[in-house]
């Protein structure tokens, strides 16, 4: 009796959030939105109080919920999907069954997560790389890169650059019928981190300069210097991804130091000697000016911290602090954002930058959109938002490729 009554109780309580949980006016399916948000919130809540007393991690409440979305690779009647490794690296390969006079194109996934959760074989994922292949008639090739905080920085970084540079070899492509100038990296949030780090990257690198052709990022967060920016003032509390939330998954990826988080917090983090780089994310310049409103530019405080954290300064892990020189040489990049994220700005600023250098961008801005929507493609929640997102990421393919 007392189970069934803490489940009512805990059941009306979402419920009561939901009615009363503010969303923009403008939200896409509100309701969906509501529910979504105040099950991410409640559930980051119970993360909290286990790891307050003990219990679990607050991440591993999280990679539990997410565990059970994972899929095996079932084919179909159009294509074939296959669990594999590139080495010692899972990767989940999407092969078109039918015979093709043409070499077909190729697109690598990298998931999103905060680098901490999730995996390509989600069924969100799988859906959407088998719709991929299927819509393209191309091969898609799923990274499942190793995940923070067993694994910090440049762990996934790592995993992904050996997974396209093993993909890129002559006799692989030749293996599975790619055309080697037809290879698209795309990602969604910090997957779309790890392709913008990947394509800088793979471009300045004379080996592999101009093998891919294309990259897509789906929302992604591109730097770590400020965590003030308009877009995480504005929609700190979400919906769905709260600037709390952000800052503390994303932060694992360096350390799992509480100092860390709570400067992060206070816009506090970023070291002495780091001055020079804020050049490269300062939004009073860089970010047009609709998304400016009324916000005032305060630069943050360096130097509050006694511990050191390479990768807050490391390019790698915030692929905005390149210099303009290793923008220049950038292949057709697409990007996605959505109003209502904040991390929104991290991109616009990129958009600006990438422009100024003179690289080929296509920005698509979904006004009523929400970070994650793309994962948000499958009951119980379904958001056709999801698909919209997707649809315009694959009719830019189909265009481009």
């Amino acid at each position: 009796m007392g189970y069934k009554t803490l489940c009512f109780g805990f059941s009306c309580v979402l419920f009561a959030y939901c009615i009363y949980s503010p969303v923009p006016e403008n939200i896409e399916e509100p309701w969906k939105v509501r529910f979504m948000d105040a099950l991410i919130k409640m559930t980051s809540l119970v993360a909290t109080l286990f790891e307050n007393i003990g219990l679990m991690k607050y991440e591993e409440v999280f990679s539990t919920v997410t565990a059970l979305h994972l899929t095996k690779p079932v084919s179909d009647e159009n294509i074939t999907v296959i669990d594999t490794n590139f080495s010692d690296i899972p990767v989940r390969l999407y092969l078109p069954k039918k015979k093709s006079e043409r070499q077909r194109p190729a697109i690598i996934f990298i998931h999103g997560g905060a680098f901490v959760l999730g995996s390509c074989k989600m069924s969100a994922y799988d859906d959407l790389n088998r719709w991929t292949a299927n819509k393209l008639d191309a091969v898609v090739v799923g990274v499942d890169y190793r995940l923070a905080p067993q694994y910090q920085f440049p762990a996934a970084l790592e995993d992904c650059i050996f997974v396209i540079k093993f993909f890129l070899q002559d006799k692989v492509l030749a293996e599975y019928g790619v055309d080697p100038s037809r290879i698209c990296v795309m990602g969604d949030s910090s997957g779309g981190t790890l392709v913008a780090t990947v394509t800088q990257l793979l471009q300045n690198d004379p080996e592999f300069k101009d093998r891919i052709k294309a990259q897509a990022l789906i929302y992604p967060g591109l730097q770590s210097l400020d965590t003030f920016l308009p877009s995480h003032r504005e929609y700190e509390h979400g919906p769905i991804l709260s600037r709390e939330m952000t800052i503390k998954l994303a932060r694992l990826y360096v350390s799992e130091d509480k100092a860390l988080l709570q400067a992060a917090l206070r816009n506090e983090h970023m070291p002495e000697g780091s001055r020079h780089l804020f050049k490269f994310v300062n939004w009073s310049d860089l970010l047009p000016e609709k998304y400016k409103k009324n916000h005032v530019y305060t630069e943050p405080v360096l130097g509050k911290l006694n511990d050191s954290y390479p990768a807050l300064v490391d390019s790698r892990a915030s692929p905005l602090l390149v210099n303009d020189s290793q923008l220049q040489s950038l292949p057709l990049t697409y990007i996605l954002t959505c109003e209502h994220d904040p991390i929104r700005d991290d991109s616009l600023i990129y958009i600006t930058r990438l422009r100024n250098v003179g690289v080929r961008v296509t920005h698509d801005h979904i006004e009523e959109g929400i970070h994650g929507a793309l994962s948000f493609t499958r009951a119980p929640v379904f958001l056709h938002l999801g698909l919209r997102i997707r649809d315009k990421y694959i009719s830019w393919l189909e265009e481009n490729l």
